[in-house]
């Protein structure tokens, strides 16, 4: 399993590198769960990131506007990162996302052909009015992205696990495998969460405020010792499944 930690600056970022993220994901938690930061903060942190380190970014919560947003893909994948992701905000209908996610897919590719674009849903989706988080393989699928996702839309200190059990998250990992995706999972983690998903056949494991002070992940600051102490929870983690 990869973990991923998203730092909203260049400084973060160094300290995500530092402390050995596998992948370094930018986001701003200001405008939200899956928050898009700027193109020039992007693009000076995949600078600054060895190219043996992944780099992502959000795209944000986004609308169902499949135009602006597949722009805003193309973008994206033209700052040179290795994963998009799109949250599926604003959205009635598993048809609506299905044909957004298609245009991002498109517009993506296009520019970089090795891209790879992550369908994100809400565990916590019935508080926001968002699709069920149990559909988002099947419409990955559809759609012919490469990853299905799952985070919280309201930090308020719930996490993932106050929405969904372990059956549950089994199940999407499960069925995202079935149907040819990867599976990250992500939404208010704590480390002692991470064995969790790894043990369940996560590929991905998304954090920010496990890997800030006071687990704050807007006003807290991100370290490479918080950083590194779960890249080891991971570590030790798959030895004891293997």
């Amino acid at each position: 399993m990869k973990l991923l930690v998203s730092p909203m600056n260049e400084k973060e970022a160094a300290e995500a590198i530092a402390g050995g993220a596998d992948i370094v994901d930018v986001k701003n938690p200001k405008e939200g769960a899956l928050g898009a930061n700027f193109p020039w903060v992007i693009k000076r942190i995949r600078e600054i990131t060895p190219r043996n380190i992944e780099v992502s970014c959000a795209l944000g919560d986004v609308p169902n506007l499949p135009g602006s947003i597949s722009l805003a893909a193309l973008g994206a994948a033209s700052i040179g990162v290795d994963y998009i992701k799109v949250g599926l905000y604003g959205f009635k209908t598993a048809r609506e996302a299905v044909f957004l996610l298609q245009n991002v897919n498109k517009a993506a590719k296009t520019c970089n052909p090795k891209i790879k674009v992550a369908a994100a849903g809400y565990a916590d989706a019935q508080r926001i009015g968002a699709l069920n988080p149990m559909l988002i393989p099947e419409i990955a699928s559809k759609a012919h992205v490469d990853l299905a996702m799952l985070d919280t839309s309201v930090k308020d200190g719930k996490s993932l696990f106050d929405f969904l059990d372990v059956p549950q998250l089994t199940k999407f990992v499960t069925a995202s495998h079935d149907l040819g995706l990867e599976a990250a999972l992500a939404g208010s983690l704590r480390k002692q969460d991470l064995p969790v998903l790894d043990c369940i056949g996560a590929d991905i494991a998304g954090v920010r405020g496990a890997a800030c002070t006071n687990r704050d992940r807007v006003t807290g600051k991100m370290t490479r010792v918080l950083v590194r102490e779960l890249v080891e929870t991971v570590k030790q983690a798959q030895k004891v499944r293997a």
